[in-house]
């Protein structure tokens, strides 16, 4: 059997944890169902992929740049405690758990396959890495719990399946408020932040201005451009951290703030803040890298599933990952980063004063990176319902929730929960830990238990799918599409339709492209 396992690992592994090669597959797959031709679908397929990969290089500058800051700010803080960070929790588990996560993700993925083709729920979630996660945190919580091996990788399965189509029906809503068509779905595991986001901007933000019409002097015209703007803005905060930094712990700390991520400690004062301003600029370019990457794959992966909505799984629509909404508010990105930033130093403020005396309840430290992808997609959805007010206080909003929901998992894990790091996004919060508490009933009661719980999900999401998402309601919009219309409305049609135009994606946003 030990071959079989060895396959297992590696479609998991190798391909299905690899988001660009599924991505391309798909893309393929829906190709062909067109009956393109052999070139134009291994071209489709190749062009998909290099996207994503775009996507990813973007997203690795953008970490990289992030990394020194973190050290800063941990530094000038002097607080010690949890880093929230999939990757990290994710490695140190494969090495008790890597033969069930392999079987549960596969087999999740193949009942959201079944769900998507047979229950009005037709979404088809791509993000791999994300399915790699929850996968992982499946295994981890119903293992703690005492499920064995079988129970795991079954019981785990039909959750697994659940959340890929339930949790972008919940935010579908929202989502098409924000690209102003049907074609796409958020396929990412911070859904209950952008909910959040999005239902908060439709109650702060009444008459508030877009973030993308901020009115700026003559002399600061440049600012209009997303990626100087941003640019500009890091290379402020890093200044700023950096010299509080230095003010802090000195010269000889400070100098090798940089060395950790691969570099070379700073010479002197002078060196070590053009070091800051560089990484500044830095994650402008990953910024960039991002938002063009997502161009590339809407280019393709759109036309590609109208294929596969007609012959694999009709009516389906691709759940993609937070930075795929980033080009429709590129202000709102920094905005919901700097909110939902701010949102986890208010959070680990209550943590260290309140919540770690009174419950005893580990200290979460913001990290960078889930901050600006969940924090920069909530700031996103808060514009998309109540402007530039709905993208601050539903990004902070956010950011106390991968605060506070981290921490509350801890506990659900078991000897993990002492690794010194975490799920980071919010529903690996929020349903790893209400799935631990139910875990705490005994052997069948408990898996029993969770399977009802994972029912539930699937029932709410069956109703928001079709009694507010087919019948066309957007937020703050009301009806978009007449009832006995929404179920005809195909993805290039959407694109077009003049009933969306009163919440057309804003100028520069990616369009979809026309159907062949």
């Amino acid at each position: 059997m030990d071959w079989v396992i060895d396959t297992a690992k590696f479609l998991v592994n190798e391909i299905l944890s690899q988001p660009a090669y599924l991505i391309g597959i798909i893309t393929a797959v829906g190709l062909a169902a067109l009956k393109k031709s052999v070139g134009q679908t291994v071209g489709g397929a190749i062009k998909a992929t290099l996207g994503l990969l775009l996507v990813g290089a973007g997203a690795g500058l953008v970490s990289a740049s992030l990394d020194p800051l973190g050290r800063m700010i941990q530094g000038t803080t002097g607080t010690h405690g949890v880093i929230p960070t999939n990757e990290a929790i994710v490695g140190i588990a494969q090495s008790e758990f890597g033969a069930r996560v392999a079987w549960l993700m596969i087999l999740g993925f193949l009942i959201s396959l079944a769900l998507a083709r047979f229950t009005p729920l037709r979404y088809v979630f791509l993000t791999g890495h994300h399915m790699l996660f929850m996968a992982t945190l499946l295994t981890i919580v119903m293992a703690t719990a005492g499920q064995g091996s079988v129970a795991v990788v079954l019981g785990g399965g039909v959750l697994l399946g659940i959340l890929l189509v339930a949790l972008p029906a919940f935010a579908h809503p929202w989502t098409k408020k924000v690209t102003g068509n049907d074609t796409l779905a958020i396929g990412h595991f911070g859904t209950a932040g952008y909910i959040v986001s999005g239902a908060t901007g439709q109650l702060v933000g009444k008459n508030s201005r877009s973030t993308e019409e901020m009115k700026l002097p003559e002399g600061l015209r440049f600012l209009r451009d997303s990626m100087v703007a941003t640019a500009l803005s890091m290379v402020l905060i890093y200044l700023v951290m950096s010299l509080l930094f230095l003010a802090k712990v000195g010269q000889d700390a400070a100098f090798k703030a940089f060395a950790g991520s691969g570099g070379d400690p700073a010479a002197n004062v002078g060196n070590y803040i053009m070091q800051s301003v560089m990484q500044g600029l830095q994650f402008g370019i990953g910024v960039a890298v991002i938002l063009f990457g997502v161009r590339t794959i809407l280019g393709e992966l759109v036309p590609a599933f109208q294929g596969i909505a007609k012959r694999v799984v009709p009516g389906a629509k691709p759940a993609l990952d937070a930075p795929i909404v980033f080009p429709y508010a590129q202000n709102a990105v920094l905005i919901g980063f700097i909110f939902s930033f701010l949102g986890g130093l208010t959070g680990l403020a209550a943590l260290i004063w309140v919540f770690n005396p009174a419950f005893g309840l580990a200290l979460v430290l913001p990290g960078l990176v889930p901050h600006f992808f969940t924090g920069g997609a909530a700031g996103v959805y808060g514009n998309a319902t109540g402007g530039r007010r709905g993208a601050a206080v539903g990004s902070f909003l956010n950011g106390l929730l991968i605060t506070f929901l981290p921490a509350i998992l801890l506990k659900a894990l078991g000897s993990f929960g002492e690794a010194n790091t975490t799920f980071g996004d919010a529903d690996f919060g929020w349903f790893g830990a209400v799935l631990g508490s139910i875990g705490k009933l005994d052997g069948t009661v408990g898996l029993i238990g969770m399977l009802i719980f994972g029912l539930l999900i699937l029932a709410g999401a069956w109703i928001m799918q079709t009694k507010v998402v087919d019948r066309g309601w957007i937020p703050g919009g009301g009806i978009s599409v007449a009832p006995a219309e929404a179920a005809a409305v195909v993805p290039a049609q959407a694109a077009r339709t003049a009933t969306y135009a009163k919440i057309a994606p804003p100028r520069g946003a990616p369009t979809p492209p026309p159907a062949p």
